[in-house]
């Protein structure tokens, strides 16, 4: 007389199955998360850092920074007063940040008094709280 197996699995092996999925998902997925929250972080530190070398090269040609109201704008259209502008200055136009906000531009700059703030509001979409990325040292707060 043969044994016989049973095909398929018992619903005591799926439900074990399940819980061992659903453990493994509470530990990998809070990681998945925290990296790509932390990779918005670095792109906007990057998206900032470019519009830096792009409002210098402005100011080079120009002998000055955009002024408010002309904003990053500026940067890839021609201001009416800014002669020696040689832009387009930012390739693919201004960027918005990792979380689809408009970067904040501030001239004169109320912590860089002698240049410009250039700022996100960050996850939050709330500018002035802890997690916005700025071009400026949380020091000088």
């Amino acid at each position: 007389m043969k044994a016989r197996w049973s095909q398929g699995f018992t619903l005591i092996e799926l439900l074990l199955v399940l819980v061992i999925l659903a453990a493994l998902a509470t530990i990998v997925v809070p990681k998945f998360t925290k990296r790509s929250e932390q990779a918005k972080q670095t792109a906007a530190k990057a998206d900032i850092a470019n519009m830096e070398v792009a409002l210098d090269a402005f100011e080079i040609d120009t002998s000055r920074y955009p002024t408010n109201s002309e904003g990053l704008r500026a940067l890839m259209e021609k201001p009416a007063n800014a002669d020696g502008w040689r832009g387009p200055y930012l390739k693919k136009g201004t960027p918005r940040d990792p979380w689809g906000q408009e970067y904040i531009y501030r001239q004169p700059g109320q912590y860089n008094e002698y240049g410009y703030d250039l700022s996100s509001p960050g996850p939050d979409a709330q500018a002035g709280n802890d997690d916005d990325i700025i071009n400026w040292s949380r020091e000088n707060i």
